[in-house]
């Protein structure tokens, strides 16, 4: 009967303890969005997936139609980074509304604009392809988090203009995040700017070498972490 009594005491603290532990199993699905600094193969997405690792954040899944690339170590590398692409031509192909429904993401993290500002782009037509883009993950998930990235500096031996023109987009998208943002569904805007110089952290100019993808994780990290636990 001792016996008996203890069961049915043991099985109060389990179904106490359900709700907890199924609240620390589920997984918060992140999408990388981007160009090839995001995924070619954009290995700050693996420092920053073994810096969550660290520090014990493991509730998280990567998602995306494109694999993770060889960094050096295993680690969970889906995203949507797409060497070429602009931020403009995600929009006019539609491309962004067939990668939400397929990989259904909580957490949004977009670093999207260098090649169109490579192409001579606006700020407000970049601005605008991120204003629709914004409204399609809100339709896929209305509690959507979106973190958007400050992009990077750029110095290509053949854009001298590049530079100022990064300056001019990254300057524009605070005003525009803070006018599209909502209490449902925030826009944390990323400094991916500050601190990263383009003739000692990247390769070419334009993409980051491993101290540049140190930089990158590091900026992601703790908005990423204030996405995840929020």
């Amino acid at each position: 009967m001792a016996n008996f009594y203890s069961l049915l005491a043991l099985l109060g603290v389990i179904l106490t303890l359900a709700p907890a532990i199924s609240a620390q199993s589920g997984q918060i699905r992140i999408m990388a969005l981007g160009d090839s600094i995001t995924g070619s193969p954009g290995c700050w997405r693996a420092l920053l997936w073994q810096k969550l690792q660290n520090a014990g954040i493991t509730n998280t899944k990567f998602v995306g139609s494109l694999p993770g690339q060889g960094c050096g170590f295993e680690y969970d590398g889906a995203n949507e980074g797409h060497g070429g692409y602009t931020a403009t031509g995600i929009v006019s192909r539609r491309d962004l509304v067939g990668w939400l429904s397929s990989a259904s993401p909580d957490v949004v993290m977009m670093h999207l604009g260098t090649n169109d500002v490579w192409s001579n782009l606006s700020p407000s037509e970049i601005l605008a392809a991120y204003s629709t883009m914004v409204d399609w993950m809100r339709e896929s998930k209305k509690t959507m988090k979106i973190l958007v990235a400050q992009i990077i500096p750029m110095r290509p031996s053949n854009c001298a203009e590049c530079y100022d023109r990064v300056v001019a987009l990254n300057k524009a998208i605070p005003a525009w995040a803070a006018s599209k943002s909502t209490a449902e569904s925030p826009i944390v805007v990323v400094d991916c700017w500050a601190g990263f110089d383009p003739s000692n952290d990247t390769g070419d100019g334009v993409h980051p070498n491993s101290l540049g993808n140190e930089k990158l994780a590091n900026s992601w990290y703790e908005p990423l972490v204030t996405a995840i636990r929020g």
